[in-house]
């Protein structure tokens, strides 16, 4: 297999509990981003890595429903579970998807995927001209491999291709740059409770003319015709939860090479 798109789902969001089973139009915010990522050329399968949490039951059972493999790993350590689920296929890549992000565009994602050369480790929008919300990450699956073994902050044990980032001289890192417009500025992803009235209010618009196929271009035009939609959620923080990780760092006590 060449790609496997692991999407990581948990049910335990402080900001907003359960939100990837919220509901956009009828079906749960999770089920909408299984379906968008299904749409690329190149994903040959999808999986859904959650936590062993009970309050993350619900996530088996609807992934399970749909036919789909799950995986339920490490609460914390989510580069762990990531790397556990991918070992279970050992794609050539894996790319990261998180189940907040209710209009992924497949579009976009096969662009960066199309974009990549062998020589390429790592590829993700660096430099942010992606909405929040349209993040992407691909990676060769024996880097993911290497971060696993060699990441000890709990930042990076946590955020799962931080060790990536934060080592630029071990691997060969491509930016992927939005082809379109800058959407440093938009947010589109769903973390908070104003998150879920855009992106309700969003997917309602489109629902209602019949485009249920609609990407970045098409939300782009809607919002640059509707500007009072953008600031239902216009000023909350990006990445909030990673800079939280950053500040609050430590080096993990017990180190990779004594995982089985």
């Amino acid at each position: 297999m060449k790609y496997l798109a692991i999407i990581q789902a948990r049910c335990g969001s402080l900001r907003l509990p359960g939100k990837v089973l919220k509901e956009l139009c009828g079906k749960t915010d999770l089920e909408w981003v299984i379906e968008r990522v299904k749409k690329s050329r190149y994903v040959d399968e999808v999986i859904v890595a959650t936590s062993m949490n009970k309050e993350d039951v619900p996530i088996v059972k609807l992934v399970s429903s749909l036919g789909l493999r799950v995986f339920a790993g490490s609460p914390d350590d989510v580069l762990d579970r990531y790397y556990q689920a991918a070992k279970l296929i050992k794609p050539e890549y894996v790319i990261r998807i998180t189940a907040d992000c209710p209009v992924i565009d497949a579009g976009i994602l096969d662009d960066a995927i199309s974009k990549m050369t062998p020589q390429t480790d790592y590829t993700a929008a660096l430099s942010e001209t992606l909405a929040d919300g349209l993040d992407i990450e691909i990676m060769k699956y024996t880097v993911l491999e290497r971060a696993w073994k060699e990441a000890r902050l709990a930042s990076e044990r946590e955020h799962v291709t931080l060790y990536i980032r934060n080592n630029p001289d071990k691997f060969h890192v491509l930016d992927y740059t939005c082809t379109f417009a800058n959407l440093h500025d938009e947010r589109w992803t769903l973390d908070e409770p104003q998150d879920y009235e855009f992106l309700k209010t969003v997917y309602e618009y489109f629902i209602s003319i019949g485009k249920t196929d609609f990407d970045a271009k098409d939300i782009c035009h809607y919002l640059d015709g509707h500007p009072e939609i953008r600031k239902i959620n216009a000023g909350i923080i990006r990445n909030e939860g990673l800079l939280k990780s950053l500040k609050e760092d430590y080096t993990v006590d017990t180190g990779p090479e004594v995982r089985p």
